[in-house]
């Protein structure tokens, strides 16, 4: 089973096989970030997402070569979109196990008058 730390760099796409030190984020990075979410690995990894989402607004550059461009504001733009999807996943989530842990009371003084299992009844 993979830890949390794993699983947040799974959803950011901070993969890389053997090669610890290509990370985009180092494991310090990510525990601060499971740790503000509550451990919560959807959320944390929305955060790390809005990361690289800021930096690329920050050096927020269109570059233009030959055939081939880059627009920083766009990919920004999606990377925040993925941030969100990723926490509507989360609530889903969170909702799931609200609806989870609801229970009913009975009125056992219904119109039927039966008590609790092996009481008297009162006719």
């Amino acid at each position: 089973m993979a830890t949390p730390n794993e699983l947040v760099r799974f959803l950011v796409n901070d993969v890389r096989l053997g090669d610890v030190t290509g990370n985009a984020f180092s494991d310090l990075e990510i525990d601060g970030y499971l740790a503000l979410e509550g451990g919560n690995v959807k959320r944390a990894a929305a955060q790390a997402i809005d990361t690289i989402a800021d930096n690329e607004a920050l050096a927020s550059k269109v570059y233009r070569s030959q055939d081939v461009g880059t627009d920083g504001a766009k990919i920004a733009d999606a990377l925040r979109k993925r941030a969100t999807a990723l926490r509507a996943q989360a609530d889903r989530e969170d909702d799931q196990a609200d609806e989870s842990t609801h229970f009913s009371l009975v009125n056992f003084d219904g119109p039927t008058r039966c008590g609790p299992e092996l009481t008297e009844r009162p006719w």
